[in-house]
Parts: C-alpha cells; sequence; structure tokens
C-alpha cells in the first residue's frame, strides 16, 4: 500500500509541473500521425523557443500510404516534404493551463508558403500530446496537377509531443 501511495503522490507532483512552452531555450519535439486527401503518412518535427511567447522549427513529412494516380505510384519525392516555420505560443496569452499551449505560425516549405494552428497539452513534464492543422496560402505552381497535391493541400496531424 505504501508503494502505491509513492507512485501515486510522484505522478501527482510530475502533473503539476508539467508546462507546455517556457519561452527563449525551450525545445519540443513531435512525432504524428498525418492525415489527408490521398493518404496518411508520419510527420516529424521540433520547436526551438526564441522568447516568451516565440519558437521556430522545422517540420518534415512523408506520406506512407499514397494513392496511385492514373495508374502511377508517387515516387519519394512526390511523398516527401520539408518546412522551417514559425510560432506564437499564445497560451499563456489566452490564459489557458500551463499544460497547454496553442501556436498559430506561419511556415515556408519545398511546396508552398503556409500556415498552421496547433495545440499541444502535456501530462508530465516530458511528454504530451498534440494536433495541428496546416493549409497552404500560396504554392510555388500556379497550375498543382497529380502528385503535387500531396504537399499542398489540407493536412491534419495528431501525435506525441516531448520535450527535448
Amino acid at each position: 500500500m505504501r508503494k502505491i501511495i509513492t507512485v501515486i503522490a510522484i505522478v501527482m507532483v510530475s502533473l503539476a509541473n508539467a508546462q507546455a512552452f517556457k519561452g527563449k531555450g525551450d525545445i519540443k519535439g513531435q512525432v504524428g500521425m498525418t492525415i489527408q486527401d490521398g493518404g496518411t503518412g508520419i510527420g516529424v518535427s521540433a520547436d526551438f523557443g526564441m522568447g516568451e511567447n516565440m519558437s521556430f522549427g522545422i517540420v518534415a513529412g512523408y506520406m506512407l500510404n499514397a494513392n496511385e494516380i492514373a495508374g502511377f505510384k508517387p515516387r519519394f519525392e512526390d511523398r516527401a516534404d520539408l518546412k522551417v516555420r514559425f510560432n506564437a505560443n499564445i497560451g499563456n496569452v489566452l490564459k489557458l493551463d500551463p499544460k497547454m499551449d496553442v501556436y498559430p505560425g506561419l511556415n515556408l516549405g519545398l511546396r508552398n508558403f503556409g500556415g498552421h494552428l496547433g495545440a499541444r497539452y502535456f501530462f508530465t513534464n516530458g511528454f504530451g500530446m498534440f494536433a495541428e492543422a496546416n493549409v497552404p496560402l500560396a504554392r510555388y505552381d500556379t497550375e498543382v496537377n497529380g502528385f503535387e497535391n500531396y504537399n499542398n493541400q489540407f493536412v491534419f496531424t495528431i501525435g506525441a509531443s516531448f520535450n527535448l
């Protein structure tokens, strides 16, 4: 019984110290499943705190089960994307629980310039969950055809977030 109470106390303390965004010097890593028209995949990102409410980061995505188009299978370069991004971490501005962060932002990728809106919730100091929606605002190619559409559309990502 004593061990159970000790474990519960440790978990409660770790939950009390969980914080979604700490500001300058904070580093977050995320891995999740991407969901979009034409297939699903994996997304990996890292964010680096620059100030109290600002961070920048990098995002990489790869479609694992992309649909064929006109009988052709997509190549690696059709499935992959890489972006740099800027976030405005506004959880504390909105007076949310310190374990929760909301971050709108802009990203610049290999295929487009876009925007995103995400939210993180940390259960402990090191582990949390996130959800993020990405949308292209301006495409580099005005006529997006075939596989080019895979990285030029609305993408929803959900997964795990970590303090690094």
